[in-house]
């Protein structure tokens, strides 16, 4: 296939790589010029719309409606062209995004992924795809590919980012439960380590734990997933949350705590700092 991709950050460029071992023929635009052996790099976005699949990696609402909608790309593009949305954006975006589409009488198949950048160049990611289902058929060789599993989330584009931000949510709460439960066992004298052995095999032994407990015992935050970032999808849960008038108190509670770490220049760090922030925070009273 020919496949474009908008957004050369450490993801699409781990993505762009896959899909080019995988024989597809790859465009590639990013504001960056960031340039890939194999890739063909483009000189205006418009032109990654022109072949069978386009997949848009830009960072947020307000880069998609710049280059996407501001640029009206979708006037110029291929219509027979299916358009995968693999940012994490809000709901309403979404939403947005999908009549969009319509009126352009473009595809439109909404597809946030699980996992880093380390887990995408190993062609792992979870994919939560939703779209009509001769979309979805039409891109599935493209993100299995990419991907460990496509998890099919139904037609309505809304569902997959809605899911994406739920699950970025639910990540974070375990980051801070980690983090509160490290606060309790050390001031009586446990070591993280041994505490950390005890519920990854016992009764929290997910990814998620998996992952983010190392970087609490090593007290390493180097960026994987900014901080920043993680403070961004907790607004797009909270953005949900309100049109719904939804009274979600974790989330209002690890909202606040992710903002004070941010706050306090942790911002560049990865967003497992929140459980830093957490347990400093508590042994200074």
């Amino acid at each position: 296939m020919n496949i474009g991709i908008i957004g050369m950050g450490e993801m699409g460029s781990a993505i762009a790589r896959n899909l080019v071992a995988a024989g597809h023929r790859v465009y590639a635009w990013s504001r960056s010029g960031r340039e890939i052996e194999g890739i063909i790099n483009v000189n205006a976005p418009e032109e990654t719309l022109l072949g069978d699949v386009a997949i848009t990696l830009l960072s947020d609402d307000a880069a998609i409606q710049q280059v996407i909608i501001d640029g009206d790309l979708l006037a110029g593009a291929n219509p027979n062209l299916v358009h995968i949305i693999s940012s994490t954006i809000s709901v309403s975006f979404s939403q947005q995004l999908a009549l969009v589409h319509q009126q352009a009488g473009i595809s439109y198949v909404a597809a946030p992924v699980l996992g880093r950048p380390d887990v995408a160049a190993r062609g792992e990611l979870n994919v939560l795809a939703a779209g009509l289902p001769d979309a979805l058929d039409r891109v599935r060789p493209v993100l299995d590919v990419i991907s460990k599993r496509v998890w099919e989330m139904g037609e309505k584009q809304t569902a997959a980012h809605a899911a994406k931000i739920a699950c970025n949510m639910m990540i974070t709460m375990a980051i801070e439960a980690m983090a509160e439960a490290v606060v309790l066992t050390e001031s009586n004298g446990l070591d993280r380590v041994q505490f950390f052995d005890l519920i990854l095999n016992t009764l929290f032994g997910g990814r998620s734990y998996q992952v983010y407990s190392r970087n609490i015992m090593a007290e390493l935050y180097e960026p994987g997933f900014k901080a920043s970032l993680g403070l961004k999808d907790l607004g797009l849960a909270r953005e949900a949350a309100a049109t719904l008038s939804a009274d979600l108190p974790m989330l209002a509670a690890v909202n606040e705590q992710m903002a004070r770490a941010v706050h306090a220049d942790g911002g560049d760090k990865d967003w497992s700092v929140i459980a830093d922030y957490t347990i400093r925070s508590a042994n200074r009273r």
